[in-house]
């Protein structure tokens, strides 16, 4: 039996994660905004202080931390709103930080950590630079945390789902702002994108896929959800960057 603590848990693939450990036998510790065992913003470090604590007196240890808690935004760089911009960081970024630290020290020298990132953190993406650069970010913070525990049993991974069918598309923070520079590309864009959610793999056969990857007796540094996302990581090796960033223009800048 395992010691899980997964945030945001509430919905979505976090949700999934948590009823299949649940039903495996394992105790499931969720720390989400609602309907959690500690209702908590992770970027609010006095409550996740707090939340650890109580974590502390429940368990005598942490086994796998699952850092699930995140969302999306889509808009110009120029454009979005700053407290938009904010907001995605510290949620994406910031709250994985603060679970990290704050699990270590009741995980001792063994455990593992997956932190979620995206495909999104893999390919530049027009409209979705401060999601796509949150996740990057995670990918680059789990590449470190991996190195800095190498003398230690706990793993270290992150993980890029591909396209999901989750209420994440609808929870989307979208601006739509714009001016003569893009006219409507940034909504089309978007609108583009969120047309094809009855395209996205199911939530189930995401789940089975993920819980394939955690429960792998070594991780490997970062998974990449489907063959479509492993070839285009793959080209983005291989291509001159002026072409591949050429390439993901034409594909989702869409202008009419």
């Amino acid at each position: 039996m395992q010691n899980i603590v997964i945030t945001g848990a509430s919905s979505g693939i976090g949700k999934a994660l948590k009823e299949y450990y649940e039903k495996k036998g394992d105790k499931v510790y969720n720390i989400s905004l609602a309907d959690a065992d500690f209702n908590c913003d992770v970027t609010d470090r006095a409550k996740m202080e707090e939340a650890f604590k109580d974590i502390k007196e429940k368990f005598d240890r942490v086994d796998m931390l699952i850092n699930c808690a995140g969302f999306g935004g889509s808009g110009a760089i120029e454009l979005t709103p700053i407290e938009k911009v904010q907001s995605i960081f510290d949620v994406n970024i910031m709250g994985t930080i603060n679970a990290i630290q704050l699990v270590l020290p009741l995980m001792g020298n063994k455990g593992k950590i997956i932190n979620f990132a995206s495909a999104m953190g893999l390919f530049p993406i027009p409209y979705r630079a401060f999601y796509g650069a949150s996740k990057s970010a995670i990918i680059a913070l789990t590449d470190s945390l991996r190195c800095e525990l190498c003398q230690t049993k706990i793993q270290v991974t992150a993980v890029c789902p591909s396209d999901i069918k989750t209420n994440f598309t609808k929870n989307r923070l979208k601006d739509f702002q714009t001016n003569e520079r893009y006219g409507k590309a940034i909504e089309l864009s978007t609108l583009h994108t969120d047309s094809r959610e009855e395209k996205r793999m199911s939530l189930e056969k995401a789940t089975k896929i993920l819980v394939r990857w955690i429960n792998k007796k070594e991780l490997k540094p970062m998974y990449v959800m489907t063959f479509k996302y492993k070839l285009l990581y793959f080209a983005k090796a291989l291509l001159p960057k002026s072409w591949y960033l050429a390439g993901c223009n034409k594909v989702m800048n869409k202008r009419k």
